[in-house]
C-alpha cells in the first residue's frame, strides 16, 4: 500500500507541474506551428534558410534564383514564397519554379509565387506542392489558403522589376511549369501543371502571350484524367486558342470518350462559349 500511495503521489505532483508549465492552460505548439501563426518568426526562418543557401552557393549573379528569393522576402507580404517544382525522386533537390527568358530588350524571369491568405494560418511550401497536396482544395483553411500567381520580372539595375502578375486559379498540388508553343500559329505560352488527385489526373493552366511577353497573358485551362479531358484547339482561326471538351461514358466494364464539344473565345464578353449551346460559358 505504501508503494501504491507513493506512486499516486508522484503522478499527482507531475500533473500539477505540467499544468503550471502551460502558462494558464494555453495549448502548446510545435516550433513549426508557432512560425505558421507568427509572420515575423516565419520571415526570420526564411531569411536564415536563404543565408545557408547563399553560403553554400558558388558563383553568384545579381539575377540568380537566390536573389529572386531575397526580393520576394523583402518586397512581398509576409507568408509569400517562390515555389519549387514537385520532387521527381524521393531524395532529389526540387528546382525553383522559374523560367529565364532572353529577349531583345533584356533578361526576364517568369516565376510562380504563392501568397498566404491574410488573416489565416501562413502556408508552408511543402503543403501546397505535390500530388497529395492537391486535396487541399477541399479544405485548405486548416493549413492556410495559398494564392498562386504567375509573375513576370524584368532584370535591370542589379534588381528585379515586376512587370505583371496573373492569378493561377488553384490552391494546392503544384507540379511544374515549362514553355511551349501553340501548334496552330506558334504563339508561345507557359504551361503550369497541377496534380489533381481526386480525378487521378492533372490540370494545366496555359498562359498564352497573345500580345507579347510584357502584356498580360491569355489563360486557357486544360486537363486530363480517367474520365475527363479538355484539349487546346483551333476552331475559328483567330489568334485566341479554343478547346475541345470531351464527353465520357463511365460504364461498369470500361470508360471511353463518346463525343467532344468545341468552345471558342468570345472577345467581346471575355468568356469561352459552347458552340452548341451559347448560354453555356466558361471564364478560362
Amino acid at each position: 500500500m505504501k508503494k501504491l500511495a507513493l506512486f499516486l503521489l508522484i503522478i499527482f505532483a507531475a500533473a500539477i507541474f505540467y499544468s503550471c508549465g502551460k502558462k494558464g492552460g494555453e495549448a502548446t505548439t510545435t516550433p513549426g506551428q508557432e512560425a505558421a501563426y507568427s509572420p515575423n518568426k516565419d520571415a526570420d526562418i526564411q531569411q536564415y534558410n536563404l543565408g545557408v543557401k547563399e553560403r553554400q552557393a558558388g558563383q553568384r549573379s545579381p539575377y540568380d534564383t537566390l536573389s529572386l528569393i531575397s526580393y520576394v522576402i523583402s518586397n512581398y507580404p509576409q507568408g509569400s514564397y517562390l515555389v519549387d517544382f514537385d520532387k521527381t525522386l524521393t531524395f532529389n533537390v526540387p528546382k525553383p519554379a522559374v523560367i529565364y527568358l532572353n529577349e531583345s530588350d533584356g533578361l526576364y524571369v517568369l516565376a510562380v509565387i504563392a501568397r498566404s491568405k491574410p488573416g489565416e494560418r501562413l502556408i508552408e511550401p511543402k503543403n501546397v506542392v505535390g500530388y497529395d497536396q492537391s486535396f487541399i482544395n477541399l479544405d485548405s483553411t486548416k493549413l492556410g489558403t495559398a494564392f498562386f500567381y504567375l509573375t513576370l520580372f524584368k532584370c535591370e539595375n542589379s534588381s528585379f522589376t515586376r512587370v505583371w502578375e496573373d492569378p493561377i486559379p488553384d490552391h494546392g498540388g503544384f507540379n511544374r511549369m515549362w514553355m511551349d508553343k501553340w501548334d496552330y500559329n506558334g504563339t508561345p505560352f507557359v504551361r503550369i501543371d497541377f496534380h489533381y488527385a481526386r480525378g487521378i489526373g492533372h490540370i494545366d493552366y496555359n498562359y498564352f502571350f497573345i500580345n507579347g511577353l510584357t502584356q498580360l497573358p491569355h489563360l486557357l485551362m486544360t486537363y486530363k484524367g480517367i474520365d475527363f479531358q479538355r484539349t487546346i484547339a483551333n476552331v475559328n482561326n483567330d489568334k485566341y486558342p479554343d478547346y475541345y471538351e470531351y464527353l465520357y461514358y463511365n460504364l461498369p466494364d470500361r470508360i471511353y470518350a463518346k463525343d467532344s464539344i468545341a468552345f471558342v473565345w468570345d472577345v467581346k464578353d471575355s468568356v469561352y462559349v459552347n458552340t452548341r449551346n451559347h448560354r453555356q460559358t466558361r471564364p478560362y
